[in-house]
């Protein structure tokens, strides 16, 4: 079932072939990893789930270059006694192409479900974390995260709860480390839409409250100002 506030198309490869995960009604799905190439030549490994009523329409695609199809989709799973987010891109049609192998492209429509979150990156990059609620059929709603950059984390950070947000990106993977009990380091995998363009399609953000301030930011600010003045 198509959901205009929830669509992504994206040009892959399948880095293996997906195996059965679960049944829904008799109807088995499949999970696999699709590798889908960056401008920049990176690759991200995004998670795919796949009806097998559509995937036997393809003959061994695996290797082959692929357009998928559908919406971003999220649950809950447990991991080492822990609930995690889950965020995976459900296929709902596929089939061999000659498109631009980077296509990656997913629009959302949905509401804020938790405070933005501005900071910068090691390197001074502004960012802004965020999760969207969309809804989709049968009252059920997927968290996504979401990450914005730049002017447009800034813009970002001064939504509230509860605002509708429309926005454009795409969906990428990302690794980072966690620090365990033990002191050690554990590397995982984050999945997050990067946002392109995004806008408010209710109520414009409060721009009559200060700009949001990351104090790593500042303090370089404040630093450079000083050996300029030292000068």
């Amino acid at each position: 079932m198509e959901n205009p506030n929830n669509r992504i198309v994206a040009a892959g490869r399948l880095e293996d072939m997906p195996v059965l995960s679960h049944e829904v009604m008799r109807e088995p799905f499949y999970t696999g990893m699709l590798l889908v190439k960056r401008l920049s030549g990176a690759m991200d490994r995004i998670p795919v789930t796949i009806p097998g009523k559509i995937l036997a329409l393809c003959d061994n695609p695996v290797g082959r270059l692929m357009l998928f199809q559908g919406q971003v989709r999220s649950y809950n799973k447990v991991v080492d006694g822990a609930g995690r987010l889950m965020v995976t891109m459900f296929v709902q049609s596929m089939y061999e192409t000659q498109e631009n192998e980077t296509l990656n492209k997913v629009s959302l429509v949905g509401a804020l479900c938790k405070p933005p979150i501005y900071r910068s990156t090691p390197f001074g990059r502004e960012i802004c974390d965020m999760m969207l609620a969309v809804n989709r059929a049968f009252g059920k709603s997927d968290y996504i995260p979401c990450i914005a950059w730049g002017r447009n984390a800034q813009y970002a950070a001064r939504f509230r709860v509860g605002d509708r947000l429309k926005l454009t990106g795409r969906l990428q993977s990302r690794e980072y480390q966690k620090l365990m009990d033990n002191g050690e380091y554990l590397v995982r995998n984050a999945y997050e839409v990067s946002a392109f363009t995004l806008e408010a399609t209710d109520a414009a953000p409060d721009f009559a409250s200060a700009p949001p301030v990351d104090t790593r930011l500042e303090f370089e600010r404040l630093r450079q100002e000083e050996t300029r003045t030292a000068e």
